[in-house]
């Protein structure tokens, strides 16, 4: 192996491998490297072994970032039909799933072997764990030290993912290569999580595991997510939860309409009228299971009694706790869990039509290592796919 390259490409995933596939049909001469055994463990183990690769709406405003507009060229360079159609060609069969998200079919190794041949060309080589030491910059290009060996390059690309799923390898190696040149790096944290809950409420609920209700769930901050929510024996969770987590802060309580597809005022006057000697508890077990009336029942939050023996103000009552509760998680379940990380590098250092830093010439950031999240449902590979395209093309 020569230890001279047009482009070295550190992170085998989605971003990193994308971006290699396109230098490469440059005919620019390309090295992959990773410390992990194989290319895109994060890719295999996604979407429940299925890739939720992509979706049929993307836009700028289903991401977080610093810049709000920073995702808008990559993500109009290389779009979400772009990739569908390379999924196409590839004959690799996906399914569309709630809110247009696209899954494989059979399984997420056909997105990892469509990569892989993508990159399947005499110009690309590709070296596994293989740990980075050094990274030095020089007159021209970059000097990388890999165990005893020295490789150069003329364009570096840091596609080293972020901190989420430990397990898999996740390091904060990227951003100790952008603090090296000068980068702020944009304080992270877990996204797309589950919430973990105070020992009080995590006793009361804990008994509720594994039951989903449909829910409209507020953070402070307004944004508002209409998805299901699924109780743990730690916390919840469910695509609400998760969707809801990285707009959350520590301290901070949410708000969950416990019955969006519901009209209680209409529920409540009828039953009273035609059923006065039905409990509040029967009436609710309409719409909400039983379990969890119980709970409420239990912690106070509503008496039950027959419905004739409810005056207006509390029917009213009832209706604004079950459309308005407040909870306020512990926490998160952290990194461990975590399908993406918040923060990163800061866009503000990076050029949003080549991901090529502005202060350091041919050094490039792509994917999850920057500060740029994407919501659940695709929309984190769509970015790792439209960055890796968009520095292929300059790397």
């Amino acid at each position: 192996m020569s230890n001279k390259f047009d482009v070295i490409v550190i992170g085998a995933g989605a971003a990193g491998l994308m971006c290699a596939a396109q230098a490469g049909k440059r005919g620019r001469q390309v090295l992959v490297i990773d410390h992990a055994k194989k290319p895109g463990r994060k890719i295999l183990i996604s979407g429940g072994g299925r890739c939720n690769f992509t979706n049929y709406d993307v836009s700028a405003s289903h991401y977080l970032c610093a810049n709000p507009h920073f995702v808008k060229s990559a993500l109009s360079q290389y779009t979400n039909w772009d990739f569908i159609s390379l999924v196409s060609k590839y004959q690799i069969e996906f399914e569309e799933r709630d809110h247009g998200q696209l899954f494989c079919l059979d399984s997420a190794k056909d997105i990892v072997a469509m990569l892989l041949k993508e990159c399947d060309m005499p110009n690309i080589q590709q070296r596994y764990q293989a740990d980075v030491h050094s990274i030095e910059k020089q007159q021209q290009g970059f000097e990388v030290k890999i165990g005893t060996d020295i490789y150069q390059c003329e364009s570096l690309v840091v596609a080293t993912g972020g901190l989420s799923m430990p397990k898999l390898g996740a390091t904060p190696f990227g951003y100790r290569v952008a603090e090296q040149f000068g980068l702020t790096v944009v304080p992270t944290t877990a996204g797309l999580v589950p919430f973990t809950l105070h020992t009080e409420d995590k006793q009361a609920f804990s008994e509720l595991s594994g039951i989903a209700i449909p829910v409209e769930i507020t953070a402070e901050d307004g944004t508002v997510f209409k998805e299901a929510l699924l109780f743990t024996h730690r916390g919840l969770s469910g695509p609400s939860v998760l969707q809801i987590s990285s707009y959350w802060k520590p301290g901070q309580k949410v708000s969950i309409n416990l019955v969006p597809d519901a009209d209680i005022n209409t529920l409540l006057s009828k039953s009273k009228d035609k059923h006065p000697n039905q409990t509040m508890k029967t009436t609710l077990a309409k719409i909400l299971p039983k379990r969890f009336i119980d709970v409420l029942i239990e912690r106070k939050v509503f008496i039950d009694k027959p419905l004739k023996q409810f005056n207006p103000k509390e029917l009213d009552d009832i209706q604004r706790i079950l459309e308005n509760w407040h909870i306020a998680p512990n926490g998160t379940e952290g990194y461990r869990t975590a399908e993406v990380t918040l923060g990163g590098v800061h866009t503000d250092h990076i050029s949003s039509k080549t991901m090529e830093c502005k202060t350091v010439a041919g050094l490039y950031f792509i994917g999850e290592v920057m500060d740029v999240t994407g919501w659940l449902g695709g929309f984190n590979f769509q970015w790792a796919w439209s960055s890796g395209y968009v520095a292929g093309q300059w790397a």
